[in-house]
């Protein structure tokens, strides 16, 4: 049978003997999201809290995109995951005001009216 993303990530955290609060205080992810995440209550967690997760576990992040459903068709060809995997490394390099305006600044491309 294969692995879930939430079964993956479990075994993971596990496997480096920390609790969920220890992986929100690396990563900022509330440790009530990380444990629905883990039951697959959220099967589909935003690409940047992957990211994170990646980071702290040492997994390859594309990995992760694939497991939550990202990785689908020609919408999520390895030249757009590529960019988004960019975006995510230069976001790191930001202070977190800096981040904030560059999230806002992406929301402001989609047009007042797409939703978030």
């Amino acid at each position: 049978m294969a692995q879930t993303l939430g079964q993956l990530l479990k075994t993971e955290r596990e496997r480096r003997r920390l609790s969920l609060r220890n992986v929100e205080a690396q990563t900022g992810i509330r440790n009530a999201h990380l444990s629905q995440i883990e039951s697959g209550t959220i099967s589909r967690p935003e690409m940047a809290m992957l990211w994170d997760l990646a980071s702290l576990y040492d997994l390859e992040y594309e990995r992760l995109l694939t497991l939550a459903g990202y990785a689908r068709g020609p919408e999520t060809s390895g030249r757009q995951r590529q960019r988004m995997t960019v975006a995510l490394r230069a976001m790191e390099e930001l202070t977190p005001t800096q981040q904030n305006e560059a999230l806002a600044f992406m929301r402001s491309l989609k047009g007042p009216h797409s939703r978030d």
